[in-house]
This record gives C-alpha cells, sequence and structure tokens, in this order.
C-alpha cells in the first residue's frame, strides 16, 4: 500500500478529507504493484480549490495530475479521473515497460468497459507539426526571457555551466519551472 503525504495550503487537512484522499486518489495503486509514495497538494486559492497528485511508481515513472474546481470534493474526483484517463490512454506504453511485472494491465480492460463511449482510446497520438532550432546554452534567466520573447508556454536550453539539456515552463500560478536532466 502506497504512503500518502499529503499538505494542505490554505486549508486544514481534516481527519475526514485526509480518509477521502487516501480512499479516492489510492485508487492509481491498484494498476500497479508497488507505489511507494503519492503526494497530494490541496490548496485554496480564492474561490478555488484545487488538487495536485504526483504519484512515482516503478521504473521511475512519474503520474501527475492536477484539477481545481469550486469544491475540494469535486477536485478530488476530477484528478483520479484524470491520472486514470492518463493510464489508460498510455497502457500499450506502460505494458512494454513493465514487461517483468508490476503493471496491471488487465485492469484497464475492466476499466474500459465502464470508460466513457466517446473516449479515443489506443489511438496512437498524432505528431501535428516537428520544429526544428538550435539549442543554445544559456543561464536559467535567459531562458525565461527567451520563452517570454517567443511567448510560449515552455522553453528548451543548454545550460551554460552544466552543459546539460533543460526546459523552463511557466506554471498556471504565473511562476516558472525548471525542469533539468539528470543521469
Amino acid at each position: 500500500m502506497a504512503t500518502f503525504n499529503i499538505r494542505g495550503k490554505n486549508i486544514e487537512v481534516t481527519p475526514n478529507l485526509r480518509e477521502y484522499v487516501e480512499k479516492r486518489v489510492g485508487k492509481i495503486s491498484k494498476y500497479f504493484d508497488n507505489v511507494e509514495e503519492i503526494f497530494v497538494l490541496l490548496a485554496v486559492e480564492k474561490d478555488r480549490q484545487i488538487v495536485e497528485v504526483t504519484a512515482e511508481v516503478p521504473s521511475g515513472l512519474v503520474l501527475r495530475g492536477e484539477e481545481e474546481t469550486g469544491d475540494m470534493y469535486t477536485s478530488i474526483d476530477l484528478v483520479v479521473e484524470k491520472l486514470e484517463r492518463q493510464i489508460r490512454k498510455q497502457k500499450t506504453k506502460l505494458e512494454r515497460r513493465f514487461r517483468a511485472g508490476g503493471f496491471k494491465g488487465e485492469l484497464i480492460e475492466e476499466q474500459k468497459q465502464r470508460a466513457e463511449k466517446n473516449e479515443d482510446e489506443g489511438e496512437e497520438s498524432p505528431v501535428v507539426k516537428t520544429k526544428r532550432f538550435v539549442v543554445k546554452p544559456m543561464d536559467v534567466q535567459e531562458a525565461i526571457m527567451q520563452m517570454n520573447l517567443v511567448n510560449h508556454n515552455f522553453f528548451v536550453f543548454r545550460d551554460a555551466q552544466t552543459e546539460e539539456f533543460c526546459v523552463v515552463y511557466k506554471r498556471k500560478d504565473g511562476a516558472y519551472g525548471l525542469i533539468e536532466s539528470g543521469n
């Protein structure tokens, strides 16, 4: 059974809320043999009830989902549905990655029967556009400036000090995030 790390931002995580999160979000662990820890952030910003879930599953795969509504319990339900849709959509890739076991693909078949009929499942995601560009060495602040200049939500660059590929991105809250490649 996965352990939960549940935090609240501008909200008290009551025992009832904690129990609901563990029951609903814990459903994703049924798809994998070993989900070690599931991080859940419950946040309230003005009239928005936001739920962020991050779960690391075997083989270093990370599942992440975020939902916001006017009701915390609805946000929790919707983020679980989003995570299950991600798992169903990526079923074939997950089965290949977990050939030695660890992914319970047979549960997907059961879930498919219950899923909405109009949902496109099992189809490859088509690449509709390809861009090529030179990845130049720069620091994070220059990358953020470049991203803003081209009016994109993310920007790929090579860190001038480490020579590693990195991505800066604009978060929904207006702040910036950095993804670093690691060995």
